[in-house]
């Protein structure tokens, strides 16, 4: 069997190219942002020209105010009309890039989302729900942030840093030149400290990771630390760990402060330098005053840019990993999936032609069967054959950790065999797409889940074509008026995860979800181990009924509860050392006998003390 996989992709520029499928559809709002960031810019170079024109025409150039007011009108216009335009202009950006941060966010869960649906369950054996969670809520929204924010802060410094140099040097070469020089220092320097901080940033995120875990450890496990007396260590742990965040977080504090420091030495230098050059230019009467004013104020600003394009690039380098990360997750490729001849007639996950769907009888077989786990090294399965006929209530029973979920995995094809076949009504089920099987299985879980959502949502998951009497007969079947009435109704919240029911009352509205599917194939794995002796007796006269007529196989703790089964199968080590009826097991005195005896004696034990 193929393993899985992710694609390796090369990164360049950063991996923004990757990304440009998500961007394709924003186009015109990527366009809009980064041309009106531009003009915004240049807005923000020509108001120091507005200051070299006000000082060098109405403070030193005219001798009375009568003589400057018709220029000064006309200079307060234009003045305002670039003001309220820089305003637009930033206004217009702005919105442009809260648009694409948006939308990109959407578009990018919604996908990430998209593609995890369609990923087989090893994917979710193998990854755990925190990392999944990162990669679709906290990675898509930083590229988010980079697909606009970045763009536009780009942009912006860019032209306002060539601007700003082409007008200086306009202006007055010689100067310039010295500004020039303060430019590779003042980018060197910011370069220098941005890295530092970034990573004493990131040692500092893996301190509150730590702080983090050992909160969440002395919540969770709140009761099992005060019946183990245990506090005094559990607070030790925390204390340490929340004493290597502060000392880390100081860390940061100093660089931040001496970045400051020293960030704000240059600017002052660089102002310094440009006010004694350009003020003996400006003695000896090449310059005038105004041009020199505007030289001071692109100077700061200048370093100010500098700095913050800097940082840009550093949050652009950053967010390669958010990127990669992301990719990587959308090139997974799933282990099991239709071939493009069975998508095309059937459909597929999102796009189900249920008319082209043919009635499943519920015949299963396993043909010269061997797998192997994808992270496994020994083969499971060897050349195993078995056929399971329509209607036949098959048992499958073992120790914990046996292997008994393994057939049950490949008839409902979360993985496929490494070699040989399994039939579903004489044909090979990759001959039909999965929609088609699953929604022909009812699937009872041993940790039933129930979403978020009333009662009567959670029961029509399956089949929200169900009638009122459908669900009402689903319920009663399995002795579930209880929980209704308890509830007070088929509208009452279940809470998130059904946390306002008991582990049984899941179990059991679960068993009644599954039976409102009229699945022709019954899968129930350790369905009644948590639900009480009382409630289990009630509800194996339902299972009875419902399995009449339907093919079913039965993951079984109580070996009590599969006596009548049609077939039981005896995994022991991954592999089946025993098949047949409970009597014919019995007769035989192998492993299934010794489980039965051994599990008679421990309830008889518990009989006894009660």
């Amino acid at each position: 069997m193929k393993n899985n996989k992710t694609a390796k992709t090369k990164y360049r520029f950063f991996g923004i190219p990757l990304l440009f499928p998500y961007l394709k559809p924003y186009t015109p709002n990527l366009l809009r942002l980064l041309i009106f960031a531009a003009l915004g810019g240049i807005c923000e170079i020509i108001f120091p020209l507005f200051q070299q024109y006000a000082i060098n025409n109405f403070v030193y150039g005219v001798e009375t105010i009568s003589a400057i007011a018709g220029q000064l009108t006309k200079f307060t216009v234009i003045y305002l009309i670039t003001l309220i335009a820089y305003s637009v202009f930033n206004v217009i950006s702005a919105y442009a890039a809260c648009e694409i941060e948006l939308y990109t966010a959407r578009d990018l869960k919604n996908a990430a989302f998209s593609h995890l649906q369609s990923l087989s369950a090893s994917y979710y054996n193998n990854h755990n729900v925190g990392y999944i969670h990162a990669r679709v809520m906290s990675d898509t929204g930083r590229i988010s942030v980079v697909l606009s924010w970045v763009f536009i802060d780009l942009m912006w410094c860019i032209t306002y840093v060539v601007g700003a140099l082409i007008s200086m040097f306009m202006l007055n070469a010689k100067l310039a030149i010295c500004v020039a020089v303060i430019v590779p220092i003042a980018v060197f320097i910011s370069t220098f400290f941005k890295n530092k901080l970034t990573d004493i940033y990131h040692k500092v995120r893996e301190a509150n990771s730590v702080v983090t875990g050992k909160l969440n450890e002395g919540i969770t496990g709140a009761k099992t630390a005060k019946s183990l007396v245990i506090e005094d260590i559990m607070q030790e742990k925390f204390e340490k760990s929340s004493h290597n965040m502060m000392k880390t977080s100081v860390r940061m504090a100093h660089w931040r402060s001496l970045y400051a420091s020293v960030f704000s030495l240059i600017s002052s230098t660089a102002f310094a330098l440009v006010l004694w050059r350009g003020g003996i230019i400006t003695l000896n009467g090449v310059m005038l005053v105004g041009t020199l004013s505007v030289f001071l104020s692109y100077v700061i600003d200048l370093i100010d840019r500098l700095n913050n394009l800097v940082g840009t690039i550093s949050n652009l380098i950053n967010s390669q990993v958010n990127i990669e990360r992301f990719t990587q997750l959308m090139n997974t490729e799933t282990e099991v999936r239709d071939t493009p001849e069975v998508t095309k007639r059937y459909g597929g996950i999102f796009n189900q032609k249920r008319e082209n769907w043919e009635p499943l009888h519920g015949d299963i077989e396993f043909d010269n069967v061997t797998f192997c786990y994808p992270d496994g090294n020994e083969n499971v399965l060897e050349n195993f054959s078995l056929k399971i006929p329509q209607g036949t209530n098959c048992a499958i029973v073992g120790e914990t950790g046996a292997g008994k979920s393994t057939l049950v995995n490949l008839v409902c094809r979360f993985f496929e065999p490494t070699s040989g076949r399994v039939l579903i009504d004489g044909k090979d089920v990759r001959e039909r797409s999965l929609s088609w099987l699953h929604s022909n299985i009812g699937y009872v879980l041993q940790s039933p889940h129930l979403f978020t959502g009333s009662i009567r949502e959670n029961l029509l998951y399956g089949n929200p074509n169900a009638t009122e009497e459908q669900m009402i007969n689903a319920v009663k079947s399995v002795s579930a008026e209880g929980i209704i009435e308890r509830m007070n109704g088929y509208d009452a919240n279940v809470g998130e995860g059904g946390d306002l029911l008991s582990t049984g009352e899941k179990q059991l509205l679960s068993f009644a979800r599954a039976l409102i599917c009229d699945p022709r194939i019954f899968i129930l794995d350790e369905a009644t181990s948590s639900i009480d002796t009382i409630t289990e007796q009630k509800i194996q006269n339902a299972i009875t009924v419902a399995m009449q007529g339907r093919t079913s196989l039965v993951i079984a703790h109580r070996l009590s509860t599969i006596r009548q089964a049609d077939i039981i199968l005896v995994v022991k080590d991954g592999k089946i050392i025993e098949r047949g009826t409970h009597e014919q097991l019995i007769e035989d005195h192998g492993y299934y006998f010794e489980l039965y005896l051994r599990q008679f004696k421990d309830e008889a034990a518990k009989q006894s003390l009660s």
